[in-house]
């Protein structure tokens, strides 16, 4: 299933950080707080004005982005848990994601 978002929303996969758990001790996924990074899935076409026109999103599909703890609505497809957040509640862009996740 696709889901193409509306306006000036976003579809969002939360980036989930990697655990390193020292002492042997493991923390409940249920205690864990929800990661505010996350990967932009699909983007709406805009937003539009109040004469009609479009103005384009600054981000776009695959774009590294930050947001705010409690920031959009969680939906779940396909198993898979996603956010859809409109455009104003992006914090920022996280750049040269794209090439530091290649690199080890």
């Amino acid at each position: 299933m696709t889901v193409r978002p509306l306006h000036d929303r976003l579809l969002i996969k939360r980036i989930e950080e990697k655990e390193t758990v020292k002492g042997g001790i493991i923390i409940p996924d249920t205690a864990k707080e929800k990661p505010q990074e996350g990967e932009v899935i699909a983007v709406g076409r805009g937003k539009k004005t109040e004469e009609g026109k479009v103005i384009p999103l600054d981000v776009k599909a695959g774009d590294r982005i930050l947001f705010g703890k409690y920031s959009g609505t969680e939906i779940k497809l396909d198993e898979q848990e996603y956010l859809i957040l409109r455009e104003d509640e992006v914090l920022g862009v996280v750049e040269g994601a794209r090439h530091a996740a290649g690199k080890k």
